[in-house]
């Protein structure tokens, strides 16, 4: 196990948004997980946002022993994933780098704030690629990734304080919120969360005066 130090940014709130066209992709209440494949290697590690263990029989032992209730991921990973991931990769010119990270997101129906019920079935859904260390853009994301399990798109077009209001108010059918996604002028993906008033309540009722540090 390797200590890494964020191995997905921190995505900030919508204080300081872009009111620029986005796109918004549901957020989902679970464990961020990113695995990484090598144009040699094919799938060798993966980890959490903050630990990063070998894609093999004794680091899958190490990450279940580091992490309890994530035992499953690892083969709901290689079910679901491993394979069309790569063929995606090895097909498709735009993935033609000698090393990629996908994020996940590990949930079950109940999950929250990182919390899993032990006997409830859980999934994986695909929200990220990054290549040479660089977000793709979400249109690329959609069109090269819709095949899979990925995250749900709810809304596409111009980030306004009106949309902000009714995610919050949950107008969209969200649980935890939406990640609005962008592309700069400088080419480079923007990101920012929104919750809903309903996760916020949820947050301090479950953790009281430490909610906040589950909130955006």
């Amino acid at each position: 196990m390797v200590r890494v130090q964020l191995a997905y940014p921190k995505i900030p709130d919508s204080k300081n948004s872009p009111w620029e066209r986005c796109i918004a992709f549901e957020k989902y209440d679970g464990t961020n997980l990113h695995w990484v494949w090598d144009s040699e290697l094919s799938w060798y590690a993966f980890g959490t946002r903050r630990d990063r263990f070998d894609f093999d029989d004794m680091g899958i032992a190490q990450f279940n022993t580091a992490h309890p209730g994530l035992e499953t991921a690892t083969e709901i990973f290689h079910r679901d994933f491993a394979t069309p991931l790569e063929t995606v990769f090895q097909e498709n010119t735009n993935y033609h780098s000698p090393e990629i990270t996908v994020f996940t997101e590990f949930c079950g129906m109940n999950s929250f704030a990182g919390m899993h019920k032990p006997d409830e079935p859980k999934q994986l859904i695909l929200f990220d690629v990054q290549i040479d260390k660089s977000i793709i853009p979400p249109e690329q994301f959609l069109q090269d990734f819709h095949h899979l399990k990925i995250a749900r798109v709810v809304y596409r077009g111009k980030l306004t304080g009106q949309f902000i209001d009714d995610v919050r108010a949950g107008k969209y059918g969200v649980n935890e919120g939406v990640v609005c996604k962008g592309v700069s002028n400088q080419n480079n993906v923007w990101m920012v969360k929104i919750k809903t008033y309903a996760y916020m309540q949820k947050l301090q009722q479950c953790f009281q005066h430490d909610w906040e540090s589950y909130w955006e």
